[in-house]
C-alpha cells in the first residue's frame, strides 16, 4: 500500500511543468516505490494563469501566496520552481513548517543564502534535493558507474561544454516572468548559475571536488530594456563564461559557457580521460555514452591496440542504470525522464533513510564553485572554492 505525498508546487514555467509531469508518471513506471506523490497544490501570483496549469496537470487546488502553501497542513513536499531570488525566503519558511524541500537550481542566489538554507533545513530535520537532473540521465549515471568500477583509472583531463544562442538580440529585453534569467537581481548571475551549474554539479559527482578556478566572464550586450520597469537599464549578468579549474585529486578542467553561440541550442558535453580509460557525453544524443578502454579493468592489461579504439555504448538495455523501468532494449528514453528519476531517487531516499543527492548541503558545494568562478572574473586571479565533499 502506498502512502501519499502531497506535492505543492511554487511555479508553473518550464521546470513547473518538468516536475509535474514527473510526479504523474512516477507511479506507471516505478510502481514498487512506497509513496505516491499526489498534485495537491501548485502557486503562483497569476491566478487566471495558474488556473489553467492546475487543470492540466491535475493539481487539486491552487494558491496565489506562497507563504499560505507552505503553510498548508494537507502539504509534506513544497517544489521550489520559481526565480532564483525566492528560492531562500520560501526554503526557509517551509522548513520552519516541517516541509520536505525539493529545489531548481542553483540552490540559491549566493553562498551566503545557501547556508542559510542549509542551516534551516538540517535544524529542522527535513529532506530535501536539488534538481540537477542531468545526473539522472542513464547514460550519465553509466558514466558514474564506470568511473567507481575503476575503468578509468587515474584522472588527468575534465571538460564540459553548455552552449547556447537565444539571447544574441540586442532587442531581447531582460526581466519578467519569461526573461528573468536576464535580470541580475531575480537570477544573480547569468550563464554560470544556469548552465554552468549543471556542468559543475556533474564534473563533481563524476570527478571529485573542484578546489581552484580561474574565469574570464564577459556580458556582450551592456544594456537591456527591463520588461517590469520600461527603463533601459544596465545588464549584470554573464553572457558568457569559460574557467580552467584543479580538481582534488590532481587532474585539470576546462569549461565553457555561453548564450552566443550561435546555431546551438542545448549544446551540453562532458569527457574525462584518464590513464586507463576516458568516457564521452554529448546532450544531443543523450541515449549513447562513448568510452575508450585502454586497460581492462577485468583482466589488468592493455587492449591490443589492433582491436583498441572508441565504444559508443547504446545505453538502453535492462542492465543499464534506470533503464529496467522503461522500454525493451533499443528503445530510448529523453530529457523528461532525467525528472522522474529525481523523484524516484528522491522517494527511494525517504524510505531507505539514505539521503538523494544532490541534497541541500550538497548543492551548496556547486554554489561555492559558482562564486568563485565569478569571483575570479572579477579580481583577475586564481581563486579558491572551498569545496568540501
Amino acid at each position: 500500500m502506498t502512502k501519499p505525498l502531497r506535492i505543492g508546487m511554487v511555479g508553473y514555467g518550464f521546470m513547473g511543468r518538468a516536475h509535474s509531469n514527473a510526479y504523474n508518471r512516477i507511479g506507471n513506471f516505478f510502481p514498487e516505490l512506497g509513496y505516491r506523490p499526489v498534485l495537491q497544490a501548485a502557486c503562483a501570483r497569476d491566478r487566471e494563469k495558474l488556473a489553467r496549469f492546475a487543470s492540466t496537470w491535475g493539481y487539486a487546488d491552487i494558491e496565489t501566496d506562497w507563504r499560505k502553501l507552505v503553510a498548508r497542513p494537507d502539504i509534506d513536499v513544497v517544489d521550489i520552481c520559481v526565480p532564483n531570488n525566492l528560492h531562500k525566503d520560501i526554503a526557509l519558511a517551509a522548513a520552519a513548517n516541517g516541509k520536505m524541500i525539493l529545489c531548481e537550481k542553483p540552490l540559491a542566489m549566493s553562498v551566503a543564502e545557501g547556508e542559510a538554507m542549509v542551516e534551516a533545513v538540517e535544524r529542522a530535520g527535513v529532506p530535501t534535493m536539488v534538481w540537477y537532473n542531468y545526473r539522472r540521465l542513464p547514460s550519465v549515471s553509466l558514466a558514474k558507474q564506470l568511473v567507481d568500477e575503476g575503468r578509468i583509472g587515474r584522472p588527468y583531463h575534465y571538460r564540459a561544454r553548455f552552449l547556447q544562442d537565444w539571447t544574441i538580440s540586442s532587442d531581447l529585453p531582460q526581466g519578467g516572468a519569461a526573461l528573468w534569467r536576464l535580470d541580475v537581481n531575480a537570477a544573480g548571475s547569468g550563464v554560470t548559475g544556469d548552465l554552468l551549474a549543471h556542468n559543475i554539479d556533474t564534473a563533481m559527482w563524476l570527478n571529485g571536488p573542484i578546489v581552484k578556478v580561474m574565469a574570464e566572464t564577459e556580458t556582450f550586450v551592456k544594456q537591456r530594456l527591463h520588461q517590469e520597469t520600461g527603463k533601459v537599464e544596465p545588464v549584470g549578468i554573464d553572457d558568457a563564461c569559460i574557467f580552467i579549474c584543479r580538481f582534488q585529486n590532481g587532474s585539470m578542467g576546462v569549461f565553457e559557457s555561453t548564450r552566443y553561440a550561435r546555431g546551438h541550442k542545448a549544446l551540453k558535453t562532458f569527457e574525462l580521460n584518464g590513464a586507463d580509460g576516458s568516457v564521452m557525453f554529448d546532450l544531443h544524443e543523450p541515449e549513447y555514452l562513448d568510452f575508450f578502454e585502454y586497460r581492462s579493468k577485468e583482466s589488468g592489461q592493455k587492449v591490443p591496440s589492433h582491436t583498441a579504439g572508441w565504444r559508443r555504448i547504446h545505453v538502453t538495455n535492462g542492465e543499464h542504470p534506470y533503464m529496467s523501468h522503461w522500454w525493451v532494449p533499443g528503445l530510448v528514453i529523453g530529457y523528461e525522464h532525467s525528472f522522474v528519476h529525481a523523484v524516484a531517487d528522491f522517494i527511494q531516499g525517504l524510505e531507505t533513510g539514505k539521503p538523494a543527492q544532490p541534497d541541500f548541503r550538497n548543492a551548496l558545494e556547486t554554489q561555492k564553485v559558482c562564486e568563485a568562478v565569478l569571483r575570479s572574473a572579477r579580481s583577475g586571479r586564481w581563486e579558491e572554492t572551498g569545496v568540501a565533499l
